[in-house]
């Protein structure tokens, strides 16, 4: 990665520009609460709102506070997520591209609990009686961009840090 940063701008904002406009045409064209089949006992597009955080926690929570909790949460985490990429160095292309796609994904969300005060979720997996909750393009990049990093530190086990210390000297009792 030439510039790291220009990649974070770049396909941080392609991922968090997909992920509106999916939530934008799923609100304007599908009824909240309506399922149109895509793959049969496979896949539907549902038109849900979810208020709470992964899969619906929280989600019977009052609602005064919640979502500026919500947002100074994602505020937060996006600001970490920024500082590890800056302290990542630019060889490390899986890190890199996991971090971006945590952060695009925490972005997207975060642009629903300000605008909307819950994020709209319509992807709806299901197979036979196993019925995943429903997500979204954000939390796909957070999933996809977590798994990627996962295989990175298999890829690329860390080695002990150095014995401290001048050169030739133990720093064992």
């Amino acid at each position: 990665m030439r510039n790291k940063y220009f990649y974070l701008l770049v396909l941080s904002n392609v991922f968090i520009v997909l992920d509106q406009v999916t939530k934008y045409m799923v609100a304007s064209h599908i009824p909240l609460y309506y399922s149109i089949k895509v793959i049969d006992g496979f896949l539907n597009l549902t038109h849900i709102r979810n208020a709470g955080v992964a899969f619906g926690l929280f989600a019977e929570q009052p609602l005064e506070y919640k979502s500026l909790v919500f947002v100074a949460v994602s505020t937060i985490a996006s600001g970490a997520i920024l500082f590890i990429f800056h302290q990542s160095p630019a060889e490390r292309r899986w890190v890199n591209s996991g971090l971006i796609l945590i952060f695009s994904g925490a972005i997207g969300n975060m642009i629903d609990r300000i605008v909307h005060k819950e994020v709209i979720d319509f992807i709806d997996v299901y197979f036979g009686n196993f019925h995943w909750p429903a997500f979204n393009v954000a939390d796909s990049c957070i999933t996809i961009g977590v798994a990627i990093m996962i295989v990175d530190l298999f890829r690329h086990p860390h080695e002990p840090p150095p014995p401290v210390g001048p050169p030739g000297e133990s720093t064992t009792s």
